[in-house]
């Protein structure tokens, strides 16, 4: 759950279904890379069936999120995913004011 101050990095992307089984391995490589980078909080994602997915990836501070984004090898795939998965993404970048989740009990 992230905590409040910390970093959002929401990443909405277009995919146009080029390279699938390239993409996801790019994708895994990069949430174990992510993973393992200091001030790295977690990441939810989803992606529907036309190709629009979100990621969000939470970060201690702007300092981790920004260390991120300029983390050789995730500069590398995201060259890639210029070159060949994605049509358009958008990313925003926020500091969280407040959290909270709900689960139906079972």
């Amino acid at each position: 759950m992230p905590q409040p101050g910390e970093i959002a990095v929401i990443f909405a992307s277009q995919r146009n279904g080029v390279d699938d089984a390239g993409y996801r391995a790019a994708a895994d490589a990069m949430e174990a890379l992510a993973s393992v980078q200091p001030g790295y909080r977690g990441i939810i994602s989803s992606r529907g069936t036309d190709g629009f997915g979100i990621t969000i990836s939470y970060w201690t501070d702007h300092a981790a999120a920004l260390a991120w984004r300029d983390h050789s090898e995730h500069a590398a795939i995201r060259d890639a995913g210029r070159a060949v998965w994605y049509d358009r993404y958008q990313v925003t970048v926020s500091e969280v004011a407040r959290s909270y989740d709900w689960e139906r009990g079972g």
